[in-house]
């Protein structure tokens, strides 16, 4: 990992942290169109950030060194870059608009099969937008309830709050993750059975939330509509495996399915996003697609220096192995991005959260930050003070949009002049000397004044649409896709998730049993004790 081009980088950057950003400003007038990029939709503005031509120089020697370029064609082209699963990553291949794009996978082109999917997906959603799917009883659907969990619940929660603005308003959309009984139990008190649609998301059709949850909201509706017979008309399933789906009582007719090939974070433009497209009908689906292809495009195409996921991407690596954060913040100034924050959690998080890199060995380096964020300008009332004055370096992402869909008096003009005016305030602060000419008294000086130096992106679109909405996602999965190439870790496994389920069948086994058998350490033993006397088991 250590290599003459890190040994650049951190001397390039030991040069221009010698400067401040408010210094950097002064002595280049035109800075910030140097420093700014577009592409599909969006600008992006990475001038206050601590950086100078030669550290961009040393960032993309780095970006080089690592074969990035190499490994985006081995990525699209369907390589197995996955190797500890011996798998391609194509999500990239799920939203491909070229009308003769052929992709191929061990010999075969899969895009017949992603086209069959989604055109299934859409004869389905039409049918029930339009009323001419019917429940058991013959009433319309009106409550469409997706079950799922991770990738298969956070992808089409966050999406459908984004795309709110083009959803179909007479249907109601709820979304049951958590195993704890009460996310289902306050779902189905908002539903009516004879009007709801069940999607059950789960490849395998045995992740153990899901299913849980599945096969309790199954037993309601057979209580509620007194049948079996009613859950083929009421549910339908996001899988591969057939055999499970029609045990469950489900037409394998209505079961959509995707591929290996597709992790779970990265597989909201595939079936999953089932939710999604009856929500905003196949044209908006469609037109969210042509934006992820447009980033797409963009990513695989681009040089490096003018490419957005690759700048975003090093100005992390910057922060992160440069200058030691160990965060970074997200803050949509939009309302309907509220939820973006917790999706990009798992897409990074769970992507190179790894302390191991390609050849099994110990990492040398930081990976995978602590990622967080909250719509503005409800973060600036909370824990914005942090990332102005507290003694931890936050690098944030701002993401804005200059139109509102919805235009009330001078609401939007407030809420963008805060985005802006924050980062500003971050980069450039406010020094003593400024705090005594407003008359600041000299013993709240201290307090008053801020360092500024902090980094910001931002990124600015004209509208969020379906468009710019799927650009903006694919513009994240590259950037931790191009993250991970440099660190040298395989970012498309989740080895660190199975250990916990695996140990949890035990502890159920333990927890249920007549005897427990006490095989575990001394403080999971105690646990299961006080749980089984507070139940009285």
């Amino acid at each position: 990992m250590i290599t003459e081009k890190w040994a650049h980088l951190d001397a390039a950057m030991v040069a221009s942290s010698r400067k401040t950003i408010k210094e950097l400003f002064a002595e280049d007038p035109d800075r910030a169109g140097k420093f700014t990029l577009e592409a599909a939709g969006w600008m992006l503005d990475y001038s206050k950030n601590r950086i100078d031509r030669e550290v961009m120089k040393e960032l993309f020697a780095l970006a080089r060194e690592s074969n990035l370029e190499t490994e985006i064609e081995r990525m699209f082209t369907g390589e197995k870059i996955n190797a500890t699963e011996n798998r391609a990553v194509l999500h990239t291949a799920l939203r491909n608009c070229e009308k003769d794009a052929k992709v191929v996978v061990d010999g075969k082109d899969v895009m017949p099969d992603v086209r069959a999917v989604l055109e299934a997906m859409g004869d389905f959603s039409d049918s029930v937008r339009k009323g001419t799917w019917k429940g058991y009883t013959g009433k319309k659907i009106k409550y469409i309830v997706n079950i799922g969990i991770g990738g298969s619940d956070l992808g089409p929660v966050m999406a459908n709050l984004a795309l709110k603005p083009y959803s179909k308003r007479n249907l109601k959309f709820h979304f049951v993750s958590n195993v704890d009984s009460t996310h289902l139990a306050e779902t189905l008190r908002e539903v009516k059975a004879a009007e709801t649609l069940f999607i059950v998301a789960s490849k395998t059709f045995t992740t153990q939330e899901t299913m849980s949850n599945a096969e309790a909201a199954r037993s309601w509706l057979i209580e509620k509509l007194g049948s079996k017979d009613a859950v083929a008309k009421h549910f339908v399933a996001v899988s591969t495996a057939a055999g499970e789906v029609a045990a469950f009582g489900i037409d394998t007719k209505n079961m959509f399915g995707f591929w290996d090939w597709v992790g779970g974070r990265y597989s909201l433009p595939s079936a999953i996003g089932l939710s999604l497209m009856i929500a905003v009908g196949r044209k908006n689906y469609a037109r969210m697609l042509k934006g992820y292809w447009k980033m797409d495009r963009h990513f695989r195409s681009a040089k490096l220096e003018r490419n957005l996921p690759v700048v975003l991407a090093l100005l992390g690596i910057l922060y992160s192995n440069g200058y030691g954060a160990e965060s970074y913040c997200v803050l949509p100034y939009d309302q309907y991005l509220a939820r973006f924050p917790a999706y990009l959690q798992q897409m990074d998080m769970e992507s190179n959260g790894k302390s191991v890199d390609r050849d099994g060995n110990p990492v040398e380096c930081l990976t995978g930050p602590i990622e967080w964020g909250e719509p503005g300008t409800n973060g600036q009332h909370a824990f914005y003070q942090l990332i102005h004055q507290g003694t931890r370096l936050i690098p944030c992402d701002f993401i804005g949009c200059c139109r509102t869909h919805n235009p009330i008096g001078d609401l939007h003009d407030k809420l963008m002049a805060n985005l802006f005016a924050q980062t500003e305030a971050l980069a450039f602060g406010k020094t003593a000397e400024e705090c005594r000419a407003e008359g600041v008294d000299e013993k709240l000086v201290p307090f008053k004044t801020f360092e500024g130096n902090r980094p910001t992106n931002t990124l600015l679109c004209d509208e969020l649409n379906p468009e710019t909405f799927g650009a903006l996602v694919a513009l994240y999965e590259h950037k931790i896709f191009v993250q991970g190439i440099i660190w040298n870790i395989y970012s498309f496994d989740q080895w660190g998730v199975q250990l916990g389920k695996v140990l949890a069948k035990g502890v159920l086994d333990d927890l249920t049993a007549d005897k427990p058998s006490m095989r575990h350490d001394s403080s999971t033993n105690q646990l299961i004790a006080r749980y089984r006397k507070a139940i009285g088991r």
